[in-house]
């Protein structure tokens, strides 16, 4: 059977065309989830862009990153949205140069640098119903901004172009802007993303490159946020060994009819996956719309039974193929393969590692919103905020994120050795999906 994604209803084959949907924003009185982001190299936009999956789709994406869904160059923001709903991206390139054009007096400037600015066009027509003129802004041959003006003072920058120069302007036919250049990676640009995500809100990081020279800066970064700041993210990273509940590895992609999703890419997706799940949802046989194959790095001959289960044993998530054919997740783990008393084989699954974050970040959130510097370390004040984080336990149970919880023994609240101190000792029973059957029929 075909299959894949499609552009028009233009297939010859029998079979499922998936495309591309945006992801709505969720709403709930947990945790909001499904916030990736990533550092990308770019041909157009700023060193921070926030980009919607309905952004990408209606074509709002284009002034911010230059393509829509439709474009092959969007491919890695596409596939990071498909299953979260915004996309924090950085742009990881530096040094390019921004295109330009003079229409005497007037000086057109890309708003951004690369090589998108090479597309885009400027003129000027006589408007002699409001005697001035009108100053076009074409970008692809569509018309993007128009002005009426008598002076390039009077020109106000858009989306495309940043306009200078002095004096009236005069009709010209029109111009293209050239010279725009795309920038160059370093190790230098990774670690400024790294600095400046630090102020953003987000579920997971993917790093869609083989950057192997930064991978223990990203772990490093993962810990730090998870381990010193409380802050409870995972980053999805090609093929690493970190054996930490904070990092997935991902060294697989996949093929559709219409085109094949790298392994680096597919780690954008994993990411997108990941930060779109919540908190009573396992990725385990994640069906991954209109694969028809799995893709391997070059060297790495297709997974059979056992070489599947030695990357499972090894902490990797793997694709593999259903008894139907469907390419699917084969199961939702992080890297965690060395396990303690302190840290056993559930912290290796992806959904009880997303309900702990929930409950860290959420009571957190609560904490600082709600009760520091407003409520009394008292008796009465701390009885609030244990019914108010038992509410909100209750919420995860009734959506079998927990189970079992009994708010008479399994949270307790009492003031802590410093006199603003609160100490809160909770136990509580994540719980998972169901993955392995083992079935025994008695015939008699």
């Amino acid at each position: 059977m075909a299959g894949g994604t499609f552009l028009t209803q233009n297939k010859i084959r029998p079979g499922a065309y998936i495309n591309f949907k945006g992801v709505a924003k969720p709403l709930s009185s947990l945790g909001t989830r499904g916030i990736m982001t990533m550092p990308v190299p770019m041909s157009w936009g700023d060193t921070i862009t926030e980009l919607l999956s309905t952004e990408l789709i209606d074509g709002k994406s284009l002034p911010k990153i230059g393509y829509t869904a439709f474009d092959e160059e969007s491919q890695i923001f596409r596939e990071a949205l498909k299953n979260a709903y915004k996309a924090i991206i950085y742009r990881l390139d530096t040094g390019g140069t921004k295109a330009a054009a003079v229409l005497t007096p007037l000086t057109a400037t890309a708003k951004y640098a690369g090589i998108v600015g090479n597309e885009i066009s400027v003129s000027v027509v006589e408007n002699t119903a409001a005697n001035a003129f009108d100053v076009i802004t074409i970008f692809r041959n569509v018309e993007k901004d128009r002005q009426t003006v008598t002076t390039v003072g009077e020109l106000e920058d858009n989306d495309w172009v940043v306009f200078s120069g002095t004096g009236n302007v005069v009709a010209n036919a029109g111009v293209t802007l050239k010279g725009g250049t795309n920038g160059t990676v370093s190790d230098a640009t990774y670690a400024n993303y790294l600095n400046a995500i630090k102020a953003y809100n987000w579920n997971t990081m993917a790093i869609p490159q083989d950057a192997s020279s930064q991978t223990q800066n990203f772990i490093t970064f993962i810990e730090s946020q998870r381990d010193t700041f409380g802050k409870k993210v995972q980053a999805v990273l090609y093929n690493v060994d970190a054996d930490y509940e904070g990092i997935i590895s991902v060294a697989q992609g996949y093929k559709t009819t219409d085109e094949t999703i790298s392994p680096t890419t597919f780690v954008a997706y994993v990411a997108g996956l990941t930060a779109g799940a919540n908190p009573n949802e396992s990725n385990t046989y994640h069906v991954i719309p209109g694969a028809v194959s799995i893709v391997y790095p070059n060297g790495v001959t297709p997974y059979g039974n056992e070489e599947i289960i030695e990357a499972l044993q090894a902490g990797k998530f793997v694709l593999s193929t259903r008894q139907d054919g469907a390419v699917v997740v084969e199961q939702d783990i992080n890297t965690l393969h060395t396990f303690t008393p302190d840290k056993g084989y559930a912290f290796s699954k992806n959904r009880v590692i997303r309900t702990l974050d929930e409950i860290n970040n959420s009571v957190a959130l609560l904490f600082e919103r709600s009760y520091i510097g407003k409520v009394n370390n008292n008796d009465d004040g701390r009885n609030i905020f244990k019914s108010d984080i038992i509410n909100y336990l209750n919420t995860l149970q009734n959506i079998s994120a927990i189970q079992n919880f009994d708010p008479t023994v399994d949270i307790q609240i009492y003031a802590g050795e410093a006199i603003d101190a609160v100490v809160v000792d909770l136990a509580i029973q994540p719980v998972d999906s169901m993955e392995k059957l083992y079935m025994t029929v008695m015939v008699g």
